[in-house]
């Protein structure tokens, strides 16, 4: 008999050795260490994987649902325990992957919310602090997550080539993104005549700290919106979400966009084709 927590640590170690992300890893370990807690809870005595059921990951995610945890974060624990006991049964520990008879929750299908390139426009605009604006502008015209925007370095932006690299970004890959040119010469003037002179490799430096954090640059959006008046909430993902949106409008390959947001597979940048109701409207009314 092999002890839950012990495969858990076993597990862990091998998606390490698959070179997997740090996020990725924490994120299977905070599910599995949350439903071998409401294991424990429920027998009250030493889990052992081979005495664990479909009943138990099945009540576990109605709990879930009781406790008013979304549908994407239940279908996400579902996923953790599926490879989890994929991991399990590939060790022969249990002679079936159990969590795939387990129906994944329902999903609704949301819209994203992105902004129009007018709405960039003022957005950009209306935001006051100047480095923070200039790092909106990156972001909108890259599709950069933000973690990956305020971890370039200046070796990382090479504004002479007008390419970015994208180092181990999400799922550990790097990746190449051309410098737009529109926002080529904003990042020249920045580095040549704005950025302090601090000893820190970060292309977005600030004078206090030396770099940006995604919890500042978020505030400063939600403060910027609210003087706006807008009714949408934006952050720093919802720019690239406008990014990809706006490639689609624009007929770009779906490919290529994959390709420039990072993506491991079409579908999830299958997403972003979306249209918007007017849209909608004009297309029934070619008929």
């Amino acid at each position: 008999m092999h002890q839950f927590t012990n495969v858990v640590e076993m597990f862990l170690q091998y998606m390490e050795s698959k070179e997997r992300s740090s996020e990725t890893i924490s994120g299977y370990s905070k599910d599995l260490i949350a439903f071998y807690r409401y294991l424990v809870q429920k027998y009250n005595r030493k889990v052992y994987i081979e005495n664990v059921t479909e009943a138990d990951i099945e009540a576990f995610l109605f709990l879930l649902k009781i406790q008013g945890q979304k549908p994407a974060s239940r279908s996400r624990k579902l996923y953790s325990l599926r490879s989890f006991f994929a991991y399990a049964r590939k060790k022969e520990f249990v002679p079936k992957n159990i969590a795939l008879s387990v129906d994944p929750p329902k999903l609704q299908q949301m819209e994203r919310v992105y902004l129009s390139e007018g709405e960039v426009t003022e957005l950009v605009e209306a935001i006051e602090h100047p480095l923070i604006r200039i790092t909106v502008m990156t972001l909108y015209y890259t599709g950069l997550r933000i973690s990956e925007c305020l971890n370039l370095t200046i070796s990382t932006v090479d504004l002479e080539k007008e390419l970015i690299l994208v180092v181990a970004g999400k799922g550990n890959k790097d990746r190449s993104v051309p410098i737009s040119s529109k926002l080529l010469p904003i990042l020249l003037d920045y580095i040549h005549n704005h950025r302090p002179k601090l000893d820190t490799d970060y292309f977005f430096a600030t004078q206090k700290t030396g770099m940006l954090s995604p919890v500042y640059v978020n505030r400063v959006l939600g403060e910027t919106v609210k003087k706006l008046g807008w009714k949408k909430k934006v952050t720093a993902h919802i720019l690239r979400h406008s990014f990809a949106s706006q490639l689609v409008k624009k007929n770009v390959n779906l490919v290529n966009i994959q390709k420039l947001l990072g993506h491991s597979s079409l579908k999830v940048t299958s997403i972003y084709t979306h249209s918007n109701i007017d849209e909608l409207k004009d297309a029934v009314n070619e008929l």
